[in-house]
């Protein structure tokens, strides 16, 4: 039964939004409830995850592009990040900030690394510097 039908009403701000906290429906889905859809895909191959396993095997050793791409996506998910093949010099102090950012720039324009390690590794430079782990020399 909803809260309307209850006589109860959700509290609501001024804008019309419910408070943080105060849903329009209190009791929410409760967790582990999967959707009817779900639940009939599973009932149906309930048992028949070997069997289709084998057979999407046997499609890709056959040629089958689509059950190639398939089983080597599940072999092999999608590498997010690499290491970088880069060696920066130490960074002990902000000075040596610009020789860093120097062979970063000159890895991209040879094409060792791409323009998005380039950007990782130009933020990490600068984070250090930010957070204050990296130091200005003192003036004698």
């Amino acid at each position: 039964m909803d809260l309307q039908k209850q006589g109860k009403q959700a509290k609501r701000r001024a804008d019309g939004r419910f408070a943080k906290g105060c849903s329009g429906n209190p009791a929410g889905r409760p967790p582990g409830l999967r959707n009817r859809a779900i639940r009939a895909v599973e009932t149906l191959l309930d048992g028949e995850a070997e069997n289709l396993t084998r057979k999407a095997v046997a499609l890709a050793l056959d040629g089958n592009p689509a059950a190639l791409r398939l089983c080597l996506e599940r072999l092999l998910p999608t590498r997010r990040d690499r290491p970088v093949p880069l060696s920066l010099p130490a960074l002990r102090q902000a000075a040596d900030v610009g020789e860093a950012l120097d062979m970063i720039t000159a890895a991209l324009s040879a094409g060792e690394i791409t323009p998005g390690e380039a950007l990782a590794l130009g933020r990490f430079v600068d984070a250090l510097l930010n957070m204050g782990v990296l130091r200005w020399p003192r003036s004698p």
